[in-house]
């Protein structure tokens, strides 16, 4: 396999991100202009060409997204992606606060889930 046809084949319009990630066009575009994806290649024709590295950080950015982490934070983290190996410790502090904030509202989901599960059983009959 040629180099031309393997980059070919890995290149990926915006439509077609859109269908692949769930996110609409405009958020892709929006991604991009806030910062938080990296550089996009464009065609000779100037349409952005997505790679499957950028769909990876899509996926990751989605997973942020579902913590709960703020635009700006994900927009930092990205930043400091950008700004290389020496941000290294920064990147995991505000991973690790994430994570934090992540099981603390585990924490109250459960016990929410714990009195809903009280009161569903309590309308079964079954306490």
């Amino acid at each position: 396999m040629s180099q031309s046809l393997s980059l070919t084949q890995t290149r990926y319009t915006i439509s077609e991100v859109a269908a692949r990630t769930g996110l609409s066009q405009h958020t892709l575009r929006w991604y991009e202009r806030i910062g938080l994806m990296p550089h996009v290649d464009r065609s000779h024709s100037g349409q952005r060409r997505f790679s499957d590295r950028d769909l990876d950080w899509l996926g990751f950015v989605g997973k942020l997204r579902a913590t709960g982490m703020s635009v700006a934070d994900m927009v930092r983290y990205a930043e400091l992606v950008r700004e290389g190996e020496h941000t290294r410790g920064q990147r995991r502090e505000l991973l690790e606060r994430t994570r934090r904030e992540v099981r603390a509202r585990i924490t109250e989901l459960t016990d929410a889930l714990a009195v809903l599960d009280y009161k569903i059983d309590m309308y079964a009959g079954t306490r």
